[in-house]
């Protein structure tokens, strides 16, 4: 008779399939955050409320007199709501009719990658749809103005914020690259799934993204110190005290992962943990460029929440404009709504 607590190799091959999902799951990361250029990893407790920057000044006139004192434009920086980091649960059943008839590898060890593949799809696409928030608006004609005007407009606020720029990321739509591309000879990078340009125009790498990610007409920019990677750790709370104990990797544990045969069901169960929000600290520090020209209308009286409306504000003399922060309509102020002509 077998010792009690003999480890079997049922044990070892359950384990095993944690530890390499797990820790495929945080390599990959480790790659994107390396192509990203991402320093910033912190860690948060469950709950934590995500709040983006963003900078307001109300220009003083500046016609003063001799000798009269200089009124100062009172700025300030503000802060929005993003979202709150909590724990996610995910699940992932095979029954044993599709393992006897497709086999083992195939019915959990493909079905495992495709777990792997959506949950990092999950992030990145949260996080393509935050950066299409940036407020740093403009227009140009063509793709390759538009990145040119992306570079400058992110280059020009991070001056004037006195802060340092080490490489700057850019996130276009593939068709449009491909266009402007033309039959020249580049090389296309793949990591994580994505498609990306090492040194065009100026950009330490220029991403091609879908459809789904980034229109097309759309040219999008940030420095790599904008963005931030938070996380909430499985093992921040007491899951194993709860009998619920979770495979995790290494000091920053971006994901828990566990798996077991549920046999009142036939199936192998897979359970994946995790917390994660890709995302930049300061929304003004996100170039948001229409390919094409755009106009602005003004309008009396946006109902509702502007920003989510797609409402802007005139930065004051320039024909700069910044999607509204305001959640409700404020007298004094004159809000404008953006269209696009391509010229197509």
């Amino acid at each position: 008779m077998a010792k009690a607590r003999l480890t079997k190799s049922a044990n070892i091959d359950v384990t095993a399939r944690e530890v390499d999902f797990v820790t495929r799951f945080n390599t990959n990361w480790d790659h994107l955050r390396e192509i990203m250029g991402i320093m910033r990893l912190i860690r948060k407790t469950p709950g934590t409320v995500l709040k983006s920057k963003y900078a307001e000044l109300t220009l003083q006139p500046g016609n003063v007199g001799e000798g009269e004192e200089i009124p100062y434009s009172q700025a300030q920086v503000l802060t929005r709501d993003y979202a709150s980091i909590n724990v996610e649960k995910y699940a992932k059943a095979v029954s044993i009719e599709a393992i006897n008839e497709h086999g083992y590898d195939d019915a959990v060890g493909l079905t495992d990658d495709q777990f792997l593949f959506e949950l990092q799809t999950d992030v990145t696409t949260r996080f393509y749809d935050f950066i299409k928030t940036g407020t740093l608006i403009s227009a140009k004609s063509t793709f390759q103005a538009a990145l040119a005007e992306a570079q400058g407009r992110v280059r020009n606020k991070w001056k004037a914020m006195h802060r340092g720029i080490t490489q700057i990321d850019g996130f276009c739509n593939i068709l449009d690259a491909y266009d402007y591309l033309g039959a020249a000879n580049i090389t296309v990078q793949n990591q994580f799934g994505m498609n990306y340009i090492e040194n065009f125009l100026g950009y330490s790498k220029l991403f091609l993204c879908s459809d789904a990610e980034i229109p097309a007409g759309k040219i999008l920019a940030t420095p790599v110190e904008n963005m931030i990677l938070y996380y909430v750790s499985p093992d921040d709370s007491d899951f194993a005290r709860a009998g619920l104990q979770y495979t995790t990797d290494g000091e920053t544990s971006l994901i828990g992962f566990h798996v077991q045969g549920d046999y009142k069901t036939a199936v192998s169960e897979s359970f994946a943990l995790m917390g994660m929000t890709l995302m930049a600290e300061y929304l003004d520090g996100i170039a948001n460029v229409d390919i094409g020209t755009a106009t602005f209308t003004q309008v009396a009286s946006p109902s509702g929440n502007p920003a989510a409306q797609g409402y802007f504000e005139k930065v004051g003399n320039s024909n700069n404009y910044v999607v509204t922060a305001d959640t409700t309509v404020q007298s004094g102020k004159t809000y404008y709504s953006r269209s696009v002509s391509t010229g197509a």
